[in-house]
């Protein structure tokens, strides 16, 4: 019900993002990724590359994860950054390549640790690595995307992009940890809420997007342009994961739907919930996120009281909001040789937005 909701309310919310890219179908990345393909096959080539290990087990546990369908948009992002700052360029440079492989090592390798510490055991609709292999094994895999990641952002020769990516994965760390924090308390503020999915989602995004500009020179104008469109895309991207675990299924998103009620995550839809909760609907959510006492219909009883106070809908507003700002900072590409491409990223953005998986 909710999730119908969202498809048909979903879709000229989000056209109204893109004005006169206004949609006629829903929004996806495949505009994005037809325009940066050979590119990414040059990333996906130096991925398997550099995966390699005389341990067998790296390489088999490290490509479970990176095969198993992700969107890549990460990488995709510093491709875009890197083209858009060299719109005569006909494909990246080698050290835009190798930087796209870096920003995708470190997100598999957050993803990695991420399951280990939410005990999750489906990721993409596979089993996970810490299912399959052990935590232990994927701890460290996840330890060693890392090593391999700053070698090669140290081979692109950029120390600006070094610092860039490094901060990033330092500020990805330090929001997993704030969000440990104010794990199971309903009445987090929104400013903290903010504060962990711009860390642990939106910077990579950012950090991504500029970088990848950097690599090819771009002033600071063209840098910041593309930081805050990387920035504004991810925050529209963890609030529609953080709605989609209320109101998807298991099948739509690859994952067990209510995984975050039950890990006691606080999100933007409980957090918009709890402000408009009366005392019964708060002592739920205390017995549920606070204390961990959960029955065998509570997620079904969340999704009603979210229903009721229209927070998936709220949350998805918001995530509109997002993605408008990230088309908006993609305003200062408006050469004919720029313009194919950041109509692509504009649509990257809705989807963002708007996506269902």
């Amino acid at each position: 019900m909710v999730a119908q909701s969202i498809t048909a309310e979903g879709m000229a919310q989000v056209a109204s993002t893109l004005d006169d890219d206004a949609l006629k179908q829903p929004p996806s990345l495949t505009t994005l990724i037809n325009l940066l393909a050979d590119d990414m096959t040059q990333v996906n080539e130096t991925i398997m590359a550099r995966m390699t290990s005389d341990v067998p087990l790296i390489p088999q546990l490290a490509g479970h994860l990176i095969a198993s369908g992700g969107k890549r948009m990460r990488p995709l992002m510093t491709l875009a950054g890197a083209r858009i700052a060299s719109p005569n360029a006909t494909s990246c440079s080698a050290a835009a390549i190798k930087l796209a492989t870096a920003v995708e090592f470190i997100h598999s390798a957050t993803l990695l640790h991420d399951d280990v510490i939410d005990e999750s055991n489906m990721r993409r609709g596979q089993d996970t690595a810490n299912a399959l292999w052990g935590n232990d094994a994927s701890v460290l895999v996840g330890d060693f995307l890392f090593a391999r990641a700053f070698e090669l952002m140290v081979e692109s020769g950029n120390i600006d992009v070094l610092g860039t990516l490094s901060s990033a994965s330092a500020r990805i760390t330090e929001a997993e940890i704030k969000q440990m924090t104010i794990a199971g308390n309903p009445d987090t503020r929104l400013e903290d809420y903010l504060d962990v999915i711009e860390g642990k989602t939106a910077i990579l995004f950012a950090a991504a997007a500029a970088s990848g500009a950097k690599i090819s020179g771009a002033d600071e104008h063209v840098t910041t342009a593309m930081h805050n469109y990387g920035l504004n895309l991810g925050l529209a991207f963890q609030i529609m994961d953080d709605a989609l675990d209320y109101s998807a299924d298991s099948a739509q998103m690859g994952k067990n739907a209510g995984d975050d009620f039950l890990d006691q995550k606080i999100t933007l839809p409980v957090i918009l919930a709890y402000q408009k909760a009366n005392d019964e609907e708060r002592g739920f959510w205390h017995r549920t996120m606070g204390d961990g006492n959960f029955a065998a219909d509570d997620f079904a009883k969340a999704q009603g009281i979210l229903a009721h106070h229209h927070a998936i809908e709220e949350s998805l507003d918001t995530a509109t909001s997002y993605a408008h700002k990230a088309k908006v900072a993609l305003s200062i590409f408006d050469t004919p040789e720029q313009a194919e491409l950041a109509h692509a990223l504009r649509e990257a953005a809705a989807f963002a937005a708007f996506r269902r998986t």
